[in-house]
C-alpha cells in the first residue's frame, strides 16, 4: 500500500514527486536530518551564494534517492529555505523516501 507522507506527495499518472524540503546551508556537511514539521530537513556544507546550495541540494538527492539530476528540479523556493523539489520517478521511490524520514 502506497501512502503520501506530509513532507511528500506522489502522483502516480504522471510518475512525478514533490518534496517539501527545509534545507540549511553552510552546515558542516550535506546530510538529510529528519522531518522539520511538514518537510523534511536537510542540512547542506554549500554556501547559499550562486546556487551551490540548490546544486548540492540537488546532487545529495540523486545520490541518496539513486535518481538521476536531470530527473530532478527545484519547483520553488529557489532563493529560500523552504523548497519543493520534483522527481520523477516510480512507485519503487516511495520506499526509498519513506526511509529518509525515518532515519
Amino acid at each position: 500500500m502506497t501512502r503520501d507522507s506530509i513532507w511528500y506527495r506522489h502522483d502516480a499518472p504522471s510518475r512525478r514527486f514533490l518534496l517539501t524540503l527545509h534545507v540549511q546551508p553552510n552546515a558542516r556537511k550535506s546530510e538529510i536530518v529528519a522531518l522539520h514539521g511538514d518537510a523534511l530537513k536537510v542540512k547542506i556544507a554549500a554556501p547559499a551564494t550562486d546556487n551551490r546550495a540548490n546544486a548540492a541540494l540537488i546532487e545529495l538527492l540523486s545520490e541518496t534517492l539513486g535518481v538521476h539530476r536531470s530527473a530532478m528540479a527545484i519547483r520553488r523556493g529557489v532563493t529560500a529555505r523552504r523548497k519543493v523539489v520534483e522527481i520523477e520517478g516510480g512507485p519503487e521511490l516511495v520506499a526509498r523516501l519513506e526511509a529518509l524520514a525515518s532515519d
